[in-house]
């Protein structure tokens, strides 16, 4: 068997948002946002479920997986694979619209309820932070003291994950294996088939129930987000070296007015430009500048 790569947004679409995945997004989500017993999920309902003819191209009908749950708090599902421009304001956009989006004009702010923004991302947003996963709510600047539980965004940040399959020991580590190994894998691994969950994502997940359009939209979307990964780490590259280019100017710079400001009392203004690259015009103006007395100092 061949799976899908769960980190492309076709892929990951199919396996968290279909008319299939109501048991697997409630296994996700209790398990990614630490819910026990009596406090886990029971039911939810996934909004605008993926449907495979609506996808079709490069061009998405969904950017995310939308769900609701019993109580009716809103839930904003989404896998981000390449560290756009804006890429962090667009899911505090996303998040506050899909909050003030619950009530019409003139209605009871009463009715407002949460929404939480669960964001996977195949690559680093704080590295300062050791933890996987990271929770963002409105707090007082000093103490603990939340203003309000309504808006809360989590980040899970998969390259913070390196156990091995003989290592897991939560669901949580279980899904997390999944999203990043699964697209590599050949069969189910006997660590991850416990959780039923799970199994049924590698289910959906496998490559023989695509269409021959569907696998040919999965290629292509990979190769798409490889080749903008590519120029990611290009303009980096370029960006550093333009950086390490400047600062060894700037230090050969520095070290020829040190020593021109050594030769003033032994040399002339044309033997010292001589000799350090300088221009005479600027050997004269360190001579002057040396020559001027120290500005006083206010009382």
């Amino acid at each position: 068997m061949r799976f899908l790569n769960p980190k492309t947004d076709f892929a990951f679409k199919r396996i968290f948002g279909s008319d299939r995945s109501r048991e697997i997004l409630l296994s996700f989500l209790n398990a990614i946002l630490g819910l026990e017993p009596p406090y886990r999920m029971v039911d939810l309902t996934i909004l605008d479920p993926y449907l495979a003819p609506k996808i079709q191209g490069m061009k998405d009908t969904y950017l995310d997986v939308r769900a609701r749950d019993e109580q009716g708090k809103w839930y904003i599902i989404e896998m981000q694979v390449l560290n756009v421009a804006g890429f962090e304001k667009r899911i505090l956009y996303n998040a506050c619209k899909a909050y003030a989006g619950q009530i019409k004009r003139g209605e009871d702010y009463q009715l407002l309820t949460d929404v939480i923004a669960i964001t996977i991302t195949d690559f680093l947003m704080f590295g300062e932070l050791a933890d996987i996963v990271t929770k963002f709510q409105l707090r007082a600047e000093t103490g603990q003291v939340v203003y309000s539980d309504d808006l809360e965004l989590v980040f899970a940040e998969l390259p913070k994950f390196t156990k091995t399959e003989q290592e897991l020991e939560t669901v949580l580590d279980r899904w997390f294996y999944f999203l990043k190994h699964a697209g590599n894998l050949e069969a189910v691994p006997e660590s991850l088939q416990a959780e039923p969950a799970i199994v049924e994502a590698f289910d959906i997940a496998n490559k023989a129930g695509l269409t021959p359009e569907e696998l040919d939209d999965q290629e292509r979307r990979e190769i798409f987000i490889q080749d903008q990964r590519g120029a990611i780490m290009l303009a980096e590259q370029r960006a550093m070296k333009k950086g390490l280019e400047e600062g060894l100017k700037i230090g050969r710079d520095e070290e020829k007015l040190r020593i021109a400001s050594a030769l003033l009392d032994m040399m002339d203004d044309a033997l010292i430009a001589e000799k350090t690259g300088l221009s005479p015009d600027r050997v004269r103006q360190l001579r002057s500048e040396a020559a001027s007395p120290p500005a006083a100092s206010p009382e």
